[in-house]
């Protein structure tokens, strides 16, 4: 007789390898078609709304692992609430306006945009972003993401371009929107202006130059011989100078010099004279600042007055105390300059060109002629000194290329006006994590008012008309007139019609006499588009509303979308437009680099959905510290990879154990349960509790670990280790067996589900061959709250101690193989001397202590020469005198007593002769 055939073992078909590549996309295909999105949604209508907003990508190119880090995050949270009592929408969606495209479509796609008209040219940004849209969906879905695919928000909508007219019209209404010529940031490379958001600091060299201006006119205070030392590092900006601003409470000296009296800073004349090699200056004069307000002196190139100007900006940390300033290219320079009624020169034009405002250097880039301007100077004999310097310098964050201060005239929304509402709007949102109000706070508190305009085509038009006076049209009228127009036609049509076809019917202003008007060319900034889904999503769409419950962007985003957003929420409903706010940090490689192509170091979500699945990929996130910056290598993949194969393994086993098991007739009741059984319940709970805490408070890598440790240690390394003793070896329906199978398939569906917004395509698989739940997918069930088990508290105590000796007994078995003294743990016969009465006691009243020791046999000992003391018992260990037994493998005394099953224990032969 084969006695292995009387064994009840392990049987599922749910493979042991997950093959997650080409089993994922078939799961993915089944949601499709099953329409999982949309049963989840009818199943939880008339919840509580969670509404996680999505933040849009930009629609062009292949998703990357910034990616993937951000909507699986998303997803875990979504798919977690709609298990956890809530109704949780999410409407994906893209941002599909800017610069991007146009340099795709004129670079990669060669298309000549001279050739086209701006509405041709724009109908072919639509199409290319369509595209896109269309590509990035694919690896979405691929990534496991469940959403409402077939209807995201996209930012070229007519319904959502309708809905950001509206917004650019009440802020318009409220005072917040003006048109005016000031500096602002931009990109030569652009050709357009730019916002704070759009702006990126790296490393430039540039020249760093000390210059002389000569007083023409001392106001009475100075002799007319001096000459004020200004010191910059763009010498381009020179022939825009027309003042030297000082600081009105900072002392500066007259140093007379073998070259001539400088005037300079009191706190900064040794550094100049070091860098200017002047030796041993002498002071021959001190004045305050504001003594010297209104001296003159002469520009070193030009022909022109350079004016001594009061300003609180100027500081003596660096350079002379004596700040050059030119109003058309610096924000300081501008406001203190209109205080003195000076002009905002700007002799360089869109593409960074020099004009006509500049003799001598027309025609010029601004950069390159830094070495014409220098040479100039050191002509004339006002260059002190040239060198070159490396310093941080903003940089347009699309093209990479540097940007300039340039004065033109723009639109701007006035964030000043309603700053304090911004303010107060920040400290109600709930910060994840909590730096993030401190971070916020401050850039709105520093925030000048906002750029809006572009002077670019691919984006939704600034709906502005002109009178023949020049007078601004914004009225409600006319915004609701534009808004129907581009619900219903696109906003194309702006570029297909002229002003008079956009206006209402039969409209009329006062300073139009001859009904003639023009329209505004300058489109919004994708910021504005995106910074408006509060209103063009959670408004627009049926099943969303304002505020949102979270915004969930990487870290980047206090600067854009999360302060676009807050902005114009803030300015047009007094509120914010979320409740709180989670961030997460960069993915960068194994080393802790950015990854960039030059590097090699590059990793493509789709290259590890090829090699490992989907699942992988959402399990690494889930392992991640994500409020800081991210690390991702093959290395640390394979980690994961092994953690997943252990989770699947653990579940395959909980399966296999299960497969006579039918819960309506098998399940025993909680008080029927074997005291082993009713603590693995407990701990159960302990990690339901622990895992649907993390996921209230997003912190995923707690769920990672916790479930990790409880497949590990509760699990593995105990619960279903000593459970085959009983489960192969008892008969069917056996009290014993029953009862772990009872919590085997209690721990088997709760882990799934605490699971499944992780291990999306794993857990709907595993579900599949659970006996007896209903639910056709994972994601159509409620999670279970913890429950308190009968007892709980004092088995808890119990078993906790239990384990404690237990590990010491497992050091006594490790020695003891070590030592030869046994092979395999069933080999062995303990002996235990526990330290005092109640641990005695305690060991007593456990029955099958020697199974859960997995050794043949266990006494109970007062005293024992050769027991080794440990933390909790002295044990000694020894090889069991029986005879191994050919069913259970546990060495016994009664092997041989049974005539007909020699070869068994009495256990074993008993079982076998009922079979």
């Amino acid at each position: 007789m084969s006695y292995k055939e009387t064994l009840l073992m392990p049987n599922t078909e749910f493979p042991m390898r997950g093959n997650l590549p080409n089993r994922e996309p078939e799961m993915q295909k089944a949601w499709d078609e099953e329409g999982i999105y949309e049963k989840v949604q009818k199943r939880t209508e008339g919840r509580p709304l969670f509404i996680l907003h999505d933040g849009p990508p930009y629609a062009n190119g292949d998703l990357h692992m910034g990616h993937a880090l951000n909507k699986i995050l998303k997803d875990f949270i979504v798919r977690y609430k709609s298990m956890a009592g809530f109704h949780a929408p999410y409407v994906p969606g893209w941002d599909t306006h800017g610069l991007p495209i146009e340099v795709a479509l004129t670079k990669k796609k060669k298309i000549d945009r001279k050739k086209l008209s701006i509405a041709e040219f724009r109908e072919m940004c639509k199409e290319y972003a369509l595209q896109q849209i269309d590509n990035q969906r694919v690896q979405f879905k691929q990534l496991g993401i469940r959403g409402d695919w077939d209807n995201p928000y996209i930012t070229l909508d007519p319904s959502f371009e309708a809905q950001q007219i509206k917004v650019f019209g009440e802020m318009a209404k409220r005072g917040y929107i003006y048109k005016g010529k000031k500096p602002v940031y931009w990109s030569p490379s652009s050709e357009s202006a730019l916002a704070e958001a759009e702006i990126e600091y790296q490393d430039k060299r540039s020249p760093s130059i000390y210059v002389s201006f000569n007083v023409t006119d001392g106001n009475g205070m100075l002799d007319g011989d001096e000459k004020f030392v200004i010191w910059t590092t763009t010498p381009w900006t020179i022939p825009a100078n027309l003042a030297i601003a000082l600081h009105p409470e900072v002392d500066y000296v007259v140093a007379s010099t073998e070259e001539g009296k400088f005037i300079v800073a009191e706190d900064l004349l040794e550094e100049v004279a070091e860098m200017t090699e002047w030796t041993n200056p002498s002071v021959v004069n001190r004045y305050k600042g504001k003594d010297l307000e209104h001296v003159v002196t002469k520009h070193p190139i030009y022909d022109r007055d350079s004016l001594i100007i009061l300003g609180e900006h100027v500081t003596t940390e660096s350079g002379t105390g004596c700040v050059h300033t030119a109003p058309g290219h610096g924000e300081d320079d501008f406001w203190i300059g209109k205080q003195y009624g000076l002009d905002a020169l700007c002799p360089v034009d869109e593409r960074g060109v020099f004009t006509s405002e500049a003799p001598g250097f027309e025609g010029e880039f601004y950069d390159k002629a830094n070495k014409a301007i220098t040479e100039k100077l050191d002509e004339v004999g006002a260059l002190l000194k040239l060198e070159f310097m490396t310093h941080s310098y903003p940089h347009d964050w699309r093209t990479k290329k540097p940007t300039i201060f340039r004065a033109t005239s723009q639109w701007f929304a006035s964030v000043s006006d309603f700053r304090e509402d911004l303010l107060q709007a920040v400290k109600e949102v709930d910060w994840h994590p909590e730096w993030g109000e401190t971070r916020m706070y401050n850039m709105v508190k520093d925030r000048e008012d906002w750029c809006i305009s572009r002077q670019r085509v691919w984006g939704v038009p600034i709906p502005v008309f002109y009178a023949e006076n020049g007078e601004v049209i914004i009225t409600d009228e006319t915004i609701d007139h534009v808004s129907n127009l581009f619900r219903k036609h696109g906003s194309n049509i702006w570029f297909e019609q002229d002003a008079l076809e956009l206006l209402p019917e039969g409209f009329t202003h006062p300073g139009s006499p001859n009904g003639k008007f023009t329209k505004e060319t300058d489109i919004m900034d994708v910021w504005f588009d995106s910074g408006s889904t509060h209103q063009g999503v959670l408004v627009e769409r049926n099943e969303l509303e304002r505020p949102a419950d979270l915004y969930l962007e990487g870290s980047d985003q206090y600067r854009g979308w999360f302060n676009s957003s807050l902005t114009t929420s803030v300015a047009i409903t007094g509120q914010s437009p979320y409740k709180g706010i989670l961030s997460h940090g960069f993915t960068l490689d194994g080393e802790g680099r950015k990854m960039s192509k030059s590097l090699g170091n590059v990793m493509v979500p789709s290259k590890v959905m090829k090699q490992l699945g989907a699942d992988i990929l959402r399990l690494w996130v889930a392992s991640t510290d994500y409020g800081a910056d991210v690390r991702v290598s093959n290395e640390i993949l394979k980690q994961v990879s092994e953690v997943y194969r252990k989770i699947r393994n653990t579940m395959r086993f909980l399966l296999g154990n299960l497969h006579d098991f039918e819960p309506n007739t098998h399940q025993l009741a909680e008080s029927e349960l074997e005291e082993v059984d009713r603590y693995m319940l407990i701990r159960l709970q302990e990690t339901v509790a622990k895992v649907r805490q993390a996921y209230d408070n997003y912190d995923f890598s707690v769920i990672y670990h916790t479930i990790n440790n409880f497949c590990t240690v509760d699990l593995s390394a105990f619960y279903l280790d000593f459970a085959k003793d009983v489960l192969y070896i008892e008969e069917p329906n056996s009290t014993r067996r029953r009862s772990i199978q009872t919590v085997y398939h209690e721990i088997l569906v709760s882990l799934t589900q605490l699971l499944s917004p992780i291990l999306s395509h794993t857990a709907d698989e595993i579900w599949n061959y659970i006996p007896g739940v209903e639910a056709e997918s994972v994601q159509l069930t409620d999670l279970k709250e913890a429950r308190t088990i009968e007892g709980e508290e004092k088995t808890k105590a119990k078993w906790q101690q239990l384990m404690a000796i237990r590990e010491d007994v497992l050091k006594a078995l490790e020695e003891a193989r070590n030592d030869k003294v046994i092979g395999k743990s069933l080999e062995a016969k303990v002996t235990i001397v526990p330290k005092d009465e109640a641990t005695l006691e305690l060991l007593e009243s456990v029955e099958h202590l020697h199974q859960y020791l997995i050794v043949s046999d266990v006494e109970l000992a007062t005293e024992y020469k050769t027991a080794k003391a440990f933390e909790h018992v002295s044990v000694a260990v020894e090889k069991h005198t029986g005879e191994k037994c050919q069913r259970c493998w546990v060495a016994s005394n009664t092997v041989g007593s049974n005539d007909s099953h020699p070869e068994l224990c009495e256990r074993c032969a008993s079982i076998v002769v009922q079979l």
